[in-house]
């Protein structure tokens, strides 16, 4: 394949996998397996990450970012002893950016560029960044999750990130960045619920076999169940690149990298999907 999604992946965001020396040991499986899959992703030579975190929150539209640079400082706002100010600065990719809008109109998605020279990161984009590409050698293109979408403009939404990425000739890593369940409670160190967690297991069970119409045609129960992050929209949207995939005849495989792991009862995995060929050539060991 010449252009267009590569890979595409579930990842956390755990804002206390953010910093060291405030990552429970728990968790530390979450921050060990970014790492590994952001060597074994980079291996592949992608030219972009393209990533929607369920912390850059848009009602109405769908953006993409479109600026040349992305510079700034990460403070999570709703957690800002624990994320106070981290700096960043990665490639953006103006191109795909706007080209991504203009299929997201054509296929009948309201969008529109986020231009903005104040733009700066939230935490769900810059957490496993800073992990999957510490170095930031590879260029960025954010997106939201709309809380106008359904699930099904969300596999629009994912299918048009494909259909650029091969219009265009990237090589593109399409990123999750959301947690599963998320039925939140005080208490870091507290599990999601037995239903909540075999829901997830199933789910990521699921996404390992590559059986993305099972998972899709389960998936309006599973959110509901689970509570997932956002209503389950980055899920959706990365599930509609993979279905875009399995569309042009790419056989998908997944491998999980670290352990399943709970924070203040939300489920959290890092899961990449790809052909198995690409698999067997970078992400054998998971």
């Amino acid at each position: 394949m010449t252009g267009g999604v590569i890979a595409t992946a579930v990842v956390a965001h755990v804002p206390t996998l953010s910093r060291k020396e405030i990552t429970p040991d728990f968790q530390d499986t979450l921050v060990q397996g970014e790492q590994r899959l952001g060597r074994d992703l980079r291996s592949l030579a992608p030219d972009l990450w393209v990533i929607a975190s369920t912390h850059w929150v848009s009602t109405f539209n769908w953006f993409a970012t479109c600026q040349a640079q992305h510079e700034g400082i990460c403070v999570a706002d709703e957690a800002p002893d624990l994320i106070p100010g981290l700096p960043y600065h990665y490639r953006g990719d103006a191109e795909f950016g706007a080209a991504l809008v203009e299929e997201w109109k054509r296929v009948e998605v309201p969008a529109a560029r986020n231009e903005s020279p104040h733009y700066e990161w939230d935490y769900g984009t810059f957490v496993p960044l800073s992990h999957l590409d510490p170095q930031a050698q590879v260029a960025v293109v954010g997106v939201p999750v709309v809380l106008m979408a359904e699930p099904a403009e969300c596999l629009r939404a994912g299918a048009a990130i494909h259909a650029t990425a091969k219009r265009l000739g990237r090589r593109v890593v399409f990123i999750a960045s959301t947690a599963l369940t998320h039925a939140l409670v005080r208490g870091r160190h507290l599990m999601p619920t037995p239903e909540r967690m075999q829901a997830d297991l199933i789910f990521i069970d699921q996404l390992k076999r590559g059986e993305i119409e099972t998972v899709l045609a389960g998936f309006d129960d599973y959110r509901r169940l689970t509570v997932a992050e956002m209503g389950g929209r980055a899920l959706a949207t990365m599930l509609g690149v993979a279905q875009a995939l399995k569309q042009d005849g790419v056989l998908l495989e997944g491998r999980q990298y670290g352990d399943y792991a709970q924070s203040s009862g939300s489920g959290n995995a890092n899961v990449v999907l790809a052909s198995g060929e690409t698999l067997a050539t970078c992400c054998a060991s998971g």
